[in-house]
């Protein structure tokens, strides 16, 4: 398995987990770039972000981490909160 190959399986057992909360995902995947999850809170679709991840940790694009590849609840709790409708 490669490190896109790891990557993406990360990206995939967090969009189960995220899909099991009610958010839209979509694994976003190019040859030679690093594949990315896009995740929608279906509640407020304009709340949207993109995920990736290393052999490691799951990272925001603007590369701070979010929580260990490990750790898949903690880091869908993280992208909750970021995607939470505020009132």
């Amino acid at each position: 398995m490669n490190d896109h190959d790891a990557d993406t399986a990360a990206l995939e057992r967090l969009a189960d987990e995220l899909g099991t909360r009610g958010y839209a995902v979509t694994l976003i995947t190019a040859e030679g770039r690093r594949p990315t999850l896009a995740v929608r809170n279906p509640a407020a679709p304009m709340l949207t972000e993109n995920v990736m991840a290393d052999a490691e940790w799951f990272w925001w694009p603007w590369a701070d981490r979010i929580a260990l590849t490990a750790d898949v609840p903690a880091a869908a709790t993280t992208v909750a909160r970021v995607l939470a409708v505020r009132e």
